[in-house]
């Protein structure tokens, strides 16, 4: 069922990197009724709150992607604080939209949902097949309730809440934190500063030896557009009913040692990569089979070199301006030049052409 383009829809973290991702597809796409609320203005783990923003808002439909998040680093180190506040999280949105009588809603989960030694590639029916990462079991719980919370109201109330469960992301307005971001971003700020400082090399955490699956934020936007969009029949012909998730992803996989390379080239950091095989590796292996989403039509569209550069100016651009909002592809020359340095004129022309314009 495709959501009318002036229904009332409320995006859950709309500031981050998926959330952002989210608001700019609805906004290419047309949609001219969003909800989006600070979090100035809205704590989402506090059920009071969220209950008056579903009594005051005539919510049709709304993206969950609000979430505290992190990598390796982080999840170790405050495990509390994912497995509690996603898990509120969760809760509140999926029950007062039940409450309020909103029918539609799309949870964004992750891959680490499924088990450390899952089958690769990870098909939807492996979870809970095995045991989970012990790096990030808390927030692979709380993912796992969201997902089981979508599905049990749609069993007991007839609510068409559906879940997709994206591989690593990466892309503008992501968190640049040197330990506590995912690895793309701060590997790209440990590269960037230690090129600006002329050190002689970089450490990189684990044996590099480790393989992931990455996939350009906006091209999960647009399959989560997707997904909300396909109709009940064709959503349920594609899953089970305590099977209901969907996997998103690119299809391709690289060591974290080749992602590296990678960052360092698009950096422009000609210094050595030195492995610290002290650190953990996290899963050793992580690449999600990508079938049913394949067939009902959606692909994904930016290669990794491509949504590398076009990160880094993001970055470039955040940095300059002192906050993580600032996209790569505004009309400005700098980031034109630079991005006219790297891609030949018909790769400017990619799907995500319009977003150049800030809005």
């Amino acid at each position: 069922m495709i959501t009318q383009l002036n229904q009332r829809i409320f995006v859950a973290g709309h500031t981050g990197l998926v959330g952002s991702a989210i608001v700019r597809a609805l906004r290419r796409q047309g949609y001219n009724n969003l909800l989006t609320v600070p979090h100035s203005h809205l704590d989402l783990t506090d059920q009071a709150q969220v209950r008056q923003l579903f009594q005051r808002e005539q919510i049709d439909a709304v993206y969950l992607a609000a979430a505290t998040v992190g990598g390796i680093h982080a999840n170790n180190s405050y495990p509390a604080e994912f497995i509690y506040s996603n898990m509120a999280i969760e809760t509140n949105v999926i029950h007062e939209a039940w409450r309020h009588g909103t029918q539609r809603l799309l949870f964004l989960g992750s891959s680490c949902i499924y088990p450390r030694l899952a089958p690769q590639p990870i098909p939807e029916t492996a979870l809970m097949h095995g045991a989970l990462e012990p790096t990030n079991e808390p927030y692979a719980i709380a993912k796992i309730a969201g997902i089981k919370l979508c599905e049990s109201y749609n069993r007991q109330y007839g609510t068409r809440y559906r879940s997709v469960m994206p591989t690593n992301l990466y892309g503008p307005c992501d968190s640049y934190h040197n330990e506590n971001g995912h690895v793309i971003p701060a590997l790209m700020r440990r590269l960037h500063e230690s090129k600006l400082a002329g050190a002689n090399e970089v450490a990189v955490w684990g044996t590099g030896e480790a393989r992931r699956e990455f996939l350009y934020v906006d091209d999960l936007a647009d399959a989560c557009l997707f997904v909300m969009n396909l109709s009940e029949d064709r959503y349920r012909g594609a899953t089970l009913p305590m099977v209901s998730h969907i996997n998103v992803g690119s299809g391709m996989e690289v060591s974290i040692a080749r992602l590296a390379q990678l960052l360092a080239q698009t950096v422009g950091y000609g210094g050595e990569l030195v492995f610290d095989a002290s650190k953990p590796d996290g899963t050793p292996r992580k690449l999600l089979d990508v079938g049913i989403l394949n067939a009902l039509g959606w692909r994904a569209e930016v290669a990794l070199e491509r949504g590398l550069r076009e990160t880094y100016h993001s970055f470039l651009r955040a940095e300059q301006a002192g906050t993580r909002q600032q996209l790569a592809r505004a009309l400005d020359q700098q980031s034109r030049r630079r991005r006219e340095m790297y891609l030949p004129p018909v790769a400017l022309e990619h799907a995500y052409a319009d977003m150049r314009s800030p809005y």
